[in-house]
């Protein structure tokens, strides 16, 4: 009878460890929760977004593109129309020490828009990026062909997977067309990059790419007819049979009738973090924004 209640307590402690684990099998530890001030101490957002840490991110002047580190204790951003500097790229950094988000300047003016990859060994910044060293970060470097061409073309932004393909828009001066292209990692170096399919590429602005680190959605965004006005964010999920599903617009909860772009997801799932312009034609505020990324659910078929 005692072994039978030592093997019963025992279950019901593996029960309760079990249904204390996240819900992402592939998030092995939920770093935001050791944070004592998560997400700069902002309050999280239900499924209506919201600007992201106002007066400190989100000000009446242009911010974009955030991007955390993997494990939750940098964010980066990029902000433009402060007196007198034309633009500027920071970091708000978690010190462990005394719990307390202190930022920083990393470069003026901006250096590229920030992705960064699942492993955090490398900040992409389109085709620019940094490595990750003992001290921070490497010293700005170039992507080489094929990644890259030389026909006047250059990548506004690049994402890539936890298998290291890379996902890029290709912005050519005066031409509104430019595909989403990607490029495989194979023994060690990047193939020819491949245009992705009609299901991706149909509209005007195909830009800004997010590769879900697995490989099972890419956001975008993207003028298109069934759009709500200017650009909009979408979402194609990957099928079973391998081929991308055809992009699938957010809806009226993420994109207005205003310029949004530059979505991505948060490293530990939760978020989804996008920009969006709350000021006149002139873009001069645009505020970064998050919602909780259950949004996204709702669209998967």
């Amino acid at each position: 009878m005692k072994n039978l209640i030592i093997e019963f307590s025992v279950l019901l402690s593996i029960m309760f460890l079990s249904a204390c684990k996240p819900e992402n099998s592939n998030i092995k530890e939920d770093d935001s929760l050791k944070l004592q001030n998560p997400y700069l101490g902002q309050k999280p957002p239900g499924l209506t977004p919201k600007p992201f840490a106002p007066g400190l991110i989100s000000t009446e002047i242009y911010e974009y593109d955030g991007a955390f580190t993997p494990d939750m204790k940098a964010f980066y951003f990029i902000r433009r129309g402060e007196q007198n500097k034309k633009s500027a790229f920071y970091e708000y950094k978690y010190n462990e020490i005394n719990g307390k988000w202190e930022k920083s300047e990393v470069a003026s003016p901006w250096i590229g828009r920030p992705v960064i990859s699942p492993d955090g060994e490398t900040m992409h910044l389109g085709d620019r990026y940094l490595k990750r060293t003992e001290t921070g970060w490497s010293e700005l470097q170039s992507l080489e062909p094929p990644t890259v061409s030389n026909d006047s073309m250059y990548i506004m932004r690049l994402s890539s997977s936890a298998n290291g393909t890379f996902y890029f828009d290709t912005y050519k001066e005066n031409d509104s067309t430019f595909p989403i292209r990607y490029s495989r990692l194979i023994d060690g170096k990047h193939e020819e990059p491949i245009v992705l399919p009609k299901a991706i590429n149909t509209g005007t602005f195909l830009s800004h790419p997010f590769i879900a680190p697995d490989e099972s959605y890419l956001l975008f965004d993207a003028e298109r007819e069934d759009g709500f006005g200017d650009s909009d964010i979408y979402i194609s999920f990957k099928q079973e049979d391998g081929t991308w599903g055809n992009g699938i617009n957010l809806g009226d909860k993420i994109n207005t009738g205003a310029w949004e772009a530059s979505a991505s997801i948060t490293p530990d799932g939760k978020y989804l973090f996008f920009s969006r312009n709350v000021g006149s034609d002139d873009f001069e505020n645009v505020d970064i924004f998050w919602v909780n990324s259950k949004i996204l659910e709702t669209l998967r078929p």
